[in-house]
């Protein structure tokens, strides 16, 4: 088997996290394979020509004529930092996106925390006088609002899940979350003003969506269908199927997707409150209640 079969094997069996990683990796090498061809041949314009064609613009009447930035722009890298931090940030909070919720969500919450965000950005160049003289030539690009949406709607599904930090040590998402949004605030002054809000529109997004989850809305059902229509339009009988795995099956036959991530979500939330109560007043301080339920956790793990 050769490199690319291996790619493309990897691809077709990979989550979803995988398959926007390799298209982001593809549209990245792309573009600076283009540049490189634009320096040996004289002709530098090469890699220009496909950002100018992908990324989302500011302006209305370049977005009126190239409408489908608002969609490739959340795939299109140009600095190696830039698509670096992006997917790894992708990957580490995709992997803990789906630990409670599914495949064609977090693809939802990916495309439509991404056009949320340039739809602020294109907002707020349009109105406020602040940006006029940037207007025309301002553009978009990067999966940055896609993934601060996939943060945020997780850090609000499960405030307290706690990652370890290099140097730092266990902290909850809620902080975290809540670190990236007033960073973003506070760099709108800065020379990347319209990136940054592009991440606020994405973060707004994963805030709205999970609120509407857990009240038990899924506000990308509409979106969700439009996919599956175009995908069965295009390659009929080939419809993936998002597969949703349960450690407790029977249970699952029970209860429909939206409950049972719910419940698996208030479970670990009050597993997490019981470890902050040993960590300040020892296990005697638990009631029995609380002992029980950690030793059914424990048998469960």
């Amino acid at each position: 088997m050769t490199i690319m079969d291996e790619i493309k094997a990897s691809f077709k069996s990979g989550s979803i996290i995988t398959r926007l990683i390799y298209i982001n990796l593809a549209v990245f090498i792309l573009v600076n394979l283009l540049n490189v061809i634009g320096v040996l041949t004289g002709l530098n314009a090469y890699g220009d020509v496909v950002i100018d064609y992908l990324a989302v613009p500011a302006f209305l009447e370049n977005l009126i004529r190239r409408p489908w930035t608002i969609i490739t722009y959340m795939f299109l890298h140009k600095g190696f930092l830039h698509i670096l931090f992006n997917l790894l940030i992708l990957y580490w909070f995709g992997k803990i996106f789906l630990h409670y919720l599914v495949e064609k969500q977090l693809l939802s919450v990916y495309i439509l925390g991404g056009i949320s965000g340039a739809i602020l950005f294109i907002l707020f160049y349009n109105v406020s006088p602040a940006f006029t003289d940037f207007l025309p030539v301002s553009k978009a690009l990067g999966a940055s609002a896609s993934i601060m949406a996939i943060v945020i709607a997780i850090s609000v599904y499960a405030p307290n899940y706690s990652i370890n930090l290099l140097f730092i040590g266990p902290v909850k998402l809620k902080y975290i979350a809540l670190i990236y949004v007033v960073l973003d605030f506070l760099q709108i002054a800065g020379p990347n003003a319209g990136g940054h809000l592009a991440h606020l529109g994405g973060a707004l997004f994963g805030y709205i969506y999970t609120r509407q989850l857990q009240r038990g809305k899924d506000i990308s059902t509409g979106f969700n269908r439009t996919v599956d229509s175009v995908v069965a339009y295009i390659a009929p009988g080939k419809r993936r199927k998002f597969r949703v795995s349960y450690k407790n099956p029977s249970k699952a036959r029970r209860m429909n997707d939206m409950d049972y991530n719910k419940a698996k979500a208030e479970s670990q939330e009050e597993v997490d409150r019981i470890l902050d109560k040993i960590a300040e007043s020892g296990y005697d301080s638990l009631t029995k209640r609380e002992k029980d339920l950690l030793f059914k956790m424990k048998d469960k793990s």
